[in-house]
């Protein structure tokens, strides 16, 4: 049997002055059972609230040590042995905490939903180093700073609305990650598309990057699999507003998925195409129609089970002023 110690602490650097880089240590004895298992799969069994490919990152940085020594995660096993594991998590070192507003629908000791604005960047990257989701996040919830993504389980595109979920600790991290992995995460969009659809069904074709233009993506028999289901809310004179569940979560998905299907967003700049107008218009709908710049695209509910409870849990965001103004101007 294993017996592992988790009570102490140990600083990651010694002129830190920040009390979230006081590390729990993990003393664990390796059980006999393990005899020929690798390194990291053994780890892996006796530390579930990490993941595999952060134990192996520990290992390969002599964070995670067998009998004092620094060895390959795939080393062989005898049993017996005593590992000592420094549980070190990721810093957004190069991200600033920033004072965003931000539409927090839900927070409790191991999860956070936010309810993103359209405009809003959720990670920073090259030009965006400023004013995203995770400069407010790590700002309001400082701790996310020692998280992965700072926690991030998901993402939405800058001009899609809706819900995300944020892990606020690294067992609830990994619990997320993995049920989505396995599907076991419900998202529901509203989309308002062009064209009168018949009915419901799905799309099921794979996706990647588009063969020319790199900022894009395509329907491509080598990309990677992607379904997403859909049906009718409501049908206007040349629209569509449908209600769209993913079951994988590929980037562009919808918008690629319904342009593939000859129904593109209303509004999406990339995969659009021009607006398209009811032939009994009003001037207010047709203005709308055309000023209307971004995907008319809404992540409208979530669920889940709770990452410590295991209750299945629901969140839901109506649709944002600008989509739902559109929607009744189509009425």
């Amino acid at each position: 049997m294993s017996h592992i110690d988790a009570g102490e602490t140990a600083p990651l650097h010694d002129d830190s002055d920040d009390v979230s880089d006081a590390l729990p240590v993990l003393d664990i004895t390796l059980p006999e059972s393990f005899n020929g298992k690798r390194f990291d799969v053994a780890l892996a069994a006796l530390l579930p609230d990490y993941s595999r490919s952060r134990i192996q990152q520990w290992i390969k940085q002599g964070h995670a040590r067998l009998d004092a020594q620094t060895v390959a995660p795939k080393h062989k096993l005898i049993g017996g042995e005593h590992a000592r594991v420094y549980a070190i998590t990721e810093t957004e070192v190069s991200v600033e905490p920033e004072p965003i507003a931000l539409d927090v629908r839900h927070a409790d000791d191991d999860l956070i939903v936010i309810n993103k604005s359209a405009g809003l960047v959720v990670h920073p990257g090259a030009g965006n180093r400023h004013g995203t989701l995770v400069n407010g996040l790590i700002h309001q919830f400082p701790e996310l700073k020692q998280m992965p993504r700072a926690g991030l389980v998901h993402r939405l595109d800058k001009n899609t609305t809706g819900l995300l979920v944020v892990a606020r600790n690294l067992t609830a991290h990994k619990v997320l990650v993995d049920a989505l992995k396995a599907h076991e995460i419900e998202r529901v969009y509203q989309a308002l598309v062009c064209g009168v659809m018949t009915g419901g069904g799905n799309v099921d074709a794979p996706l990647g990057r588009h063969p020319t233009q790199r900022t894009r993506m395509a329907v491509n028999h080598t990309g990677r699999p992607a379904r997403t289901h859909y049906r009718i809310i409501e049908r206007f004179d040349a629209h569509t507003l449908l209600q769209v569940r993913l079951e994988t979560g590929r980037t562009h998905q919808i918008r690629v998925h319904m342009a593939h299907i000859g129904h593109p967003l209303v509004g999406d700049p990339m995969y659009g195409g021009r607006p398209r107008f009811p032939a009994a218009a009003s001037d207010d709908a047709r203005q709308a129609l055309q000023s209307y710049k971004r995907q008319a695209l809404h992540a409208c509910a979530l669920r889940l089970r709770h990452p410590r409870s295991r209750d299945w849990v629901e969140f839901d965001a109506p649709n944002p002023q600008d989509l739902q103004n559109l929607v009744d101007l189509l009425r």
